[in-house]
């Protein structure tokens, strides 16, 4: 990975990070909020994860990244759920409650903590800066796989990069 200045690094995630994020946060929170909670245990097969660890993931996970490039550190047990949220929906509210947190932490890093490397479980070492984007990767990857199962639960898969077939349905059944 070439490096990159202090300055570029506070430039880039201002001018390009900091928006991306926003807008995948939405599409998270919509994946998250759709699995149904009677249905949490789907998964299409045996060593397929649950909806339900998906769901955990994916909030965790994204907002695990985060706090990676906040602290400076890869944090195996940062961002914990705490056991009492259970739902998909609760996940959802408590993700989106850490994301806002963390969102706020991000837009008043110095360029130089951004640049800071960060060992990443031994496996390689990157900038701080880096991990914003291995960190939407990340829950992309997960969100397609949750979408995934949402059809096969029954429920209704919300619009991600384009309008929805559920979403194009429901907005034509308004118009009618």
């Amino acid at each position: 990975m070439s490096e990159i200045t202090a300055q570029e690094a506070h430039s880039l995630m201002r001018s390009i990070y900091l928006g991306t994020l926003k807008n995948e946060s939405r599409i998270t929170k919509k994946i998250l909020e759709a699995v149904p909670a009677d249905k949490c245990e789907y998964r299409p097969h045996p060593v397929s994860k649950s909806a339900n660890e998906l769901v955990r993931h994916i909030a965790a996970a994204e907002n695990r990244f985060l706090e990676t490039v906040i602290n400076g550190v890869f944090d195996v047990n940062a961002a914990t759920i705490p056991e009492k949220v259970k739902t998909p929906k609760e996940v959802a509210a408590w993700y989106e409650e850490q994301f806002a947190r963390n969102f706020e932490a991000l837009t008043k890093l110095s360029g130089e903590q951004l640049t800071k490397i960060v060992d990443f479980r031994g496996l390689f070492q990157r900038p701080a800066w880096s991990f914003v984007m291995l960190g939407i990767h990340h829950s992309i990857h997960h969100r397609g796989q949750l979408s995934a199962y949402l059809r096969c639960m029954d429920a209704k898969v919300p619009s991600i990069y384009g309008e929805s077939y559920d979403d194009a349905e429901a907005r034509k059944a308004a118009q009618a």
